[in-house]
């Protein structure tokens, strides 16, 4: 159970009360949007429904503006810095992405370096191109067993820092995909002993905060941004997120305003801010006995898939205290190598054959979501399908990619290299150039080949081996990723 004690009444949801007043007013609408509480769009109507297209409005007075909050909304941000434990929070709209954007733009300046592992998101290579930021990648570590990247040693921090002191900041994953997590309160020491933020990705981490049985949250490590997702842990709607800010930093709370604005709608969805309100409000409420539950349900799941046999469920018995410092225990996440089947070929069954969709499958893993939606029976669902598969389909290992770290080799900066001159080429002519796009499988959206960095042959072979398994390449501009942009 989570010890978070608050200073204010989260039992409030002040824009979730002033859309009610909102829609009691029957207020007649020649503003925008054109479908007018629905009435436009009978069909849009029937199926989201007349309470969800009677409060999918404009910014108004009584319902403040997202960009410029001095009211309702404001009021909501309030509550939700908070509810996490942070000195301030952003309403985010346009999903994590950009929450990740705002902290790494609000931290560093043209040809500013900033010290971070290699598996991050696109959305934080997304950002130093738009920086014009250099990065400093520090290999993250790898699991051999299991072929999954980790979260950073303590000791590579520190030698990159002592080799780069000129950096302004440190970025870390809190969990990575797979719900491995670092050492977040030694690295926040690290990084301010330095003169260094510390920002957090912790799209996969908003459950963190409300259960002193999950790993460390960032805010509580000492972070100075954290970057959270409570769509895909909070029960929040889709591509609604907050970005948090730390109180080393409040200083620059009006700055950082600023830079989300750069890139942050300026119609929001008040269907995804109100979301927000009432989700911060169900957690702080009920966040403690909820993630105790879904901790029980992912324990009971791994417990009963290891018995089966050919899967591993692991946990926290791979941590090290370093690089895998702790583990998220919500995250299903399974090894399938030892049967036979890929993780992308054990997602796809379960999707195509049993009609369950997890998260992402890669080359040897897939990852389950248990989250505060979760019944037992859809636990049991999926036991019972692993099971079917496992009978029917396991298979010689032999011959299975086992790596998921592909070791960058940085040429140019990211910026360098989007904006520079490039061709296109077919892939297997492209080695030993520099690549000037994305190439990775979505999800989880880690690039195997990112701006900058050299075209090497174990990036085209993990290209190829990922695309015969089925795996969702993205990233180039040609939608069959058979050809590439590199730098002329």
């Amino acid at each position: 159970m989570s010890t978070r004690t608050f200073q204010l009444d989260q039992d409030q949801a002040p824009l979730h009360r002033a859309l009610l007043r909102y829609r009691k007013r029957r207020i007649v609408s020649f503003d925008v949007p054109g479908h007018k509480q629905g009435r436009a769009t009978p069909e849009l109507t029937e199926f989201l429904g007349a309470n969800c297209l009677s409060v999918d409005v404009n910014s108004m007075a009584m319902l403040d503006n997202l960009i410029h909050p001095i009211s309702v909304i404001k009021e909501a941000e309030v509550l939700a810095a908070d509810a996490f434990g942070a000195a301030a929070a952003y309403f985010i709209v346009n999903g994590t992405s950009a929450a990740v954007q705002a902290m790494i733009l609000a931290s560093l300046n043209p040809g500013d370096k900033i010290i971070m592992p290699r598996n991050v998101h696109r959305s934080a290579i997304n950002a130093l191109i738009l920086a014009r930021a250099v990065p400093v990648y520090v290999n993250p570590g790898l699991d051999i067993e299991l072929g999954i990247p980790l979260g950073m040693a303590f000791k590579d921090v520190k030698a990159a820092i002592e080799k780069h002191p000129d950096a302004k900041a440190v970025l870390i994953n809190n969990p990575t995909y797979y719900g491995v997590c670092p050492d977040v309160k030694r690295l926040a020491d690290l990084a301010h002993e330095n003169d260094m933020r510390l920002l957090v990705d912790e799209a996969h981490g908003t459950h963190f905060y409300f259960s002193d049985d999950l790993p460390l949250a960032g805010m509580d490590g000492g972070a100075d941004f954290s970057a959270i997702s409570l769509h895909k842990t909070g029960g929040s709607l889709t591509q609604s997120s907050m970005l948090l800010v730390g109180k080393r930093v409040m200083e620059d709370a009006g700055y950082v305003r600023q830079i989300i604005n750069l890139t942050q709608t300026t119609s929001a969805s008040y269907l995804l801010m109100s979301s927000l309100d009432l989700a911060r409000k169900n957690l702080a409420l009920n966040g403690a006995a909820i993630f105790s539950r879904v901790i029980q349900q992912a324990d009971y799941a791994r417990e009963e898939i290891n018995q089966i046999g050919g899967y591993y469920a692991f946990s926290k018995e791979r941590c090290d205290g370093d690089a895998f410092f702790s583990f998220d225990e919500t995250k299903l996440s399974v090894h399938t190598r030892s049967m036979g089947l890929s993780g992308m070929e054990v997602y796809e069954r379960l999707r195509d054959e049993y009609d369950i969709q997890v998260e992402f499958g890669d080359l040897g893993n897939f990852l389950a979501i248990v989250s505060i939606g979760d019944r037992p029976v859809a636990i049991e669902r999926l036991i019972a399908a692993l099971s079917e598969i496992y009978r029917l389909e396991r298979r010689d290992p032999r011959g299975l990619m086992a790596n998921e770290y592909i070791e960058p080799h940085v040429a140019m900066t990211p910026a360098e290299a989007f904006y520079a001159k490039a061709e296109q080429l077919p892939l297997k002519d492209c080695i030993d150039r520099v690549c000037a796009e994305f190439v990775m499988c979505y999800p989880p959206g880690i690039p195997i080949l990112a701006p900058g960095e050299l075209v090497t042959k174990e990036a085209l072979d993990y290209i190829s081996y990922a695309k015969s398994i089925g795996s969702n390449m993205t990233g180039t501009e040609d939608l069959a990723v058979e050809k590439l942009y590199v730098v002329i």
